[in-house]
């Protein structure tokens, strides 16, 4: 690469080499102190003044060359511009090809004029020592190595011509080469150190950009020497190391950074053997990548790259965020989001986990536990309160498992516990229902006193029968004894309970096949007016003749329905059926077919009423519905609109069961009642009990008031009837008194033997009137 032109060479190599001319100055005052003497030892020897006289130009062009040397030194170099740097290279030419010309003139003089041998030797000696001189000092000017080399050479050989010798002319050729060769080891050397000159500036320039790329790097970086000695270590590394001085790092042990990092507590006390283990291999290439902590506030992950040469690159990035996150999603995943307690999934992870560190098998215990009428409390205080009352009792019974038991939370209102009787006691089954009845009591939520009760069933088992599929299946159908026994309680998994489920779950399939293909059928009680003599309505009630195990009760299998979501395919079988029967009667006579809860959470059930009148051709007047109070508790508004759009094509509608619920007497004035039906719990032992035949006369006076018609169940006895007719408690009478359940066709005798009846009685009192 040979060096282009001062006005193609890049600015700063062009500074370089202008600077190169001004450094040095030692071997150029020794040179020019050499030249003045020379010149005046001459002058001693031939007397020649004219050497006298150049000395003295000597001295003043020194003095003028060093009064330049110190400006230069002076000046600022980052702020020349090109044409400042041209005009320092001038100066320089100034002073030093007047040197050479000094020198040059000296040379000719002696050649020609003194003619002396002494004088011509030294002069010629001093020029020629200078040209030399020239190919170190003035490289980076080629200007100044041919002006100067000509300027001495040329009055040399100007001497040897004028002589007319033709060795001294042959002399005076000999100067060419010596010229030109000066000139190409000037440039020899300008090029060598333009070739340098460029590389260190492209060095120097990818050095820069490695730094800078380096040092602005998002992940930190080590590179390590074979014996675990930094080698290079960037910003970032220092910034996530929390390192002070990035440049004391190089040459230093890992270790020893390790170290300082736990003596300035940025790494836990408890971590460095951890993290130098976790370090040792990824250096010995055991691991490739690997996630470190360092703090509780700082997750590093590190990958590493070994070179053949040993050394070690370990890069590694700030994952902190994404730990947080990955914990946050975890516990998300792991924990449920109000109680904070372990959800189902994680709860039997916990026990596996458990009864794999189990040193010896045992006993253990799991119970479930479902707060009692939880429904309610969502209903009466809404659902921010009810969520406020579970994470109460979630609380608890944390409290009263203690280190017992591992509490979470299955799905609604229930929870579970894993008692692992690691102790082994004996009474487990006694700790299990001394919790259970720990957690029954009061709870306060926002000035609201509750008063909770659980339902619990348990399942206690050798620790090697443990089936994740099986327990909640087992302590679920303790539970679901527990409950069906009685509120409150707490029952223990017994085997046959297994037989009992499996059952059920028979006798679950059975009646839905019985639903869709029509196994059901009607029966009807009837509505009597309070002396017998006729039938007002008929109520609907539903039976199930099981083709194995025979007549199944209806509160048993409505409830199964109920429990399935399909008691609205019993609803609507029983209306058509109903319509259908009540269409072949005579009219008046009607009938009331109940409702379910399930049956009025969205208006289905008016079009299926609907198309059950257009179906049979009943009127709608013929048609009674009932609904017991507590199909109101649940979303009462929707309740309320269903029964006004029914009543309001003139079915006629009754309230079952009345006084059984909740909020009796507010439901009296808050819907669109026409009958209201007393439950048969108001007319047990009303001869005997006077308080409770008080009870039944003030709802049935409460009734008249508002104008409503008043069916009296349950009445079985003729004194009941007669206390009840006495004091005109009943508009119609519903009970065994007069009727149990019976068949349609069984409807149309009773209806054609009170009309013929009737009929006699009239006949009799026709012929007495007669006679």
């Amino acid at each position: 690469m040979k060096p282009q032109s001062p006005n193609a060479v890049p600015t700063d190599v062009y500074l370089s080499f202008v600077s190169s001319l001004f450094g040095n100055r030692n071997t150029l005052f020794t040179g020019m102190t050499v030249q003045v003497l020379t010149y005046l030892v001459v002058y001693a020897k031939s007397g020649a003044n004219f050497y006298l006289y150049l000395s003295a130009l000597f001295v003043a062009v020194c003095i003028f060359r060093v009064y330049w040397f110190q400006r230069f030194d002076a000046t600022d170099k980052s702020k020349l511009t090109r044409e400042d740097i041209a005009r320092w290279e001038r100066l320089y030419l100034y002073g030093g090809v007047s040197t050479t010309t000094l020198l040059g003139i000296g040379s000719g003089y002696a050649i020609l004029v003194l003619q002396d041998f002494f004088a011509e030797i030294a002069c010629i000696a001093v020029t020629l020592a200078s040209m030399v001189s020239v190919v170190g000092r003035n490289y980076g000017s080629p200007k100044a190595v041919n002006l100067q080399t000509i300027s001495a050479s040329l009055p040399i050989s100007l001497g040897f011509l004028l002589l007319r010798d033709p060795y001294m002319v042959i002399l005076s050729l000999t100067l060419i080469p010596f010229v030109l060769t000066t000139r190409s080891m000037a440039n020899g050397v300008r090029e060598f150190l333009y070739k340098n000159v460029i590389a260190s500036r492209e060095i120097s320039l990818i050095a820069d950009r490695f730094d800078t790329a380096l040092n602005n790097m998002t992940h930190g970086l080590f590179m390590l020497d074979a014996d675990n000695r930094i080698l290079v270590v960037n910003r970032k590394a220092c910034e996530l190391l929390h390192l002070t001085n990035q440049d004391q790092l190089k040459d230093c042990e890992l270790d020893v950074v390790l170290r300082y990092g736990v003596r300035n507590a940025f790494i836990d006390g408890s971590l460095p053997s951890l993290i130098q283990r976790q370090l040792a291999q990824l250096v010995d290439g055991s691991l490739s990548r690997t996630l470190i902590q360092f703090n509780e506030d700082l997750f590093l992950e590190f990958s590493a790259s070994r070179r053949d040469d040993g050394v070690v690159i370990l890069i590694f990035e700030d994952v902190t965020g994404r730990i947080r996150a990955e914990r946050k999603i975890m516990h998300m995943v792991r924990f449920d989001p109000l109680t904070g307690l372990p959800n189902r999934e994680y709860f039997v992870d916990l026990v596996k986990e458990n009864l794999s560190a189990r040193r010896r098998p045992g006993k253990i215990g799991i119970m479930v536990i479902d707060v009692d009428d939880f429904k309610h409390v969502n209903d009466m205080k809404g659902h921010v309160v009810g969520d406020r009352v579970l994470v109460k009792i979630a609380g608890r019974l944390k409290e009263e498992a203690g280190s017992t038991a591992l509490v979470a939370r299955l799905v609604g209102d229930q929870f579970v516990l894993f008692f692992p009787n690691e102790d082994d006691a004996a009474d487990l089954d006694g700790r299990i229902r001394s919790l259970h009845a720990a957690m029954a009591g009061a709870y306060e939520v926002d000035d609201n006193t509750f008063r909770v009760s659980f339902s619990s069933g348990y399942v206690t088992i050798d620790s090697r029968e443990f089936r994740p599929e099986e327990w909640q299946i087992k302590a679920d159908l303790a539970l679901f004894e527990a409950k069906s026994r009685m509120k409150g309680g707490c029952s223990a998994f017994e085997q046959e309970m297994d037989a009992r489920y499996l059952d059920r779950q028979k006798l679950k399939d059975d009646l839905r096949l019985a639903i869709e293909t029509g196994k059901l059928h009607a029966v009807y009680q009837p509505m009597f007016t309070p002396d017998g003599t006729k039938i007002d309505c008929c109520e609907a009630l539903v039976r199930w003749v099981h083709p194995e195990k025979g007549s199944i009760p209806p509160n048993v299998f409505v409830q199964i329905a109920e429990e399935m979501g399909i008691v609205a395919g019993i609803t609507k079988y029983m209306i058509n059926q109903a319509c259908r029967d009540c269409a072949s009667w005579p009219a008046p006579l009607s009938v009331s077919v109940n409702l379910s809860a399930q049956d009025l959470r969205n208006t289905d059930i008016i079009a299926v009423v609907a198309d059950a009148l257009a179906t049979s051709g009943l009127t709608a007047s013929r048609l009674h519905i009932e609904v017991t109070e507590s199909c109101l508790v649940d979303e009462f508004s929707t309740v309320r609109a269903i029964l006004s759009d029914l009543r309001s094509r003139g079915i006629t509608i009754a309230i079952d069961d009345f006084g059984t619920g909740f909020s009796s007497l507010s439901y009296l004035d808050s819907l669109p009642i026409d009958i209201v039906k007393i439950d048969r719990s108001f007319v047990n032992d009303i001869v005997e009990d006077t308080r409770r035949f008080k009870l039944l006369r003030g709802i049935v006076n409460l009734s008249r008031e508002l104008s409503l018609e008043i069916v009296v169940e349950g009445v079985e006895t003729r004194d009941q009837l007669m206390l009840i007719n006495k004091h005109q408690c009943a508009d119609y009478i519903q009970g065994y008194v007069f009727s149990t359940p019976v068949s349609t066709e069984s409807i149309l005798e009773m209806v054609d033997g009170l009309a013929k009846k009737q009929s006699a009685k009239q006949s009799v009192r026709s012929g007495k009137n007669v006679a």
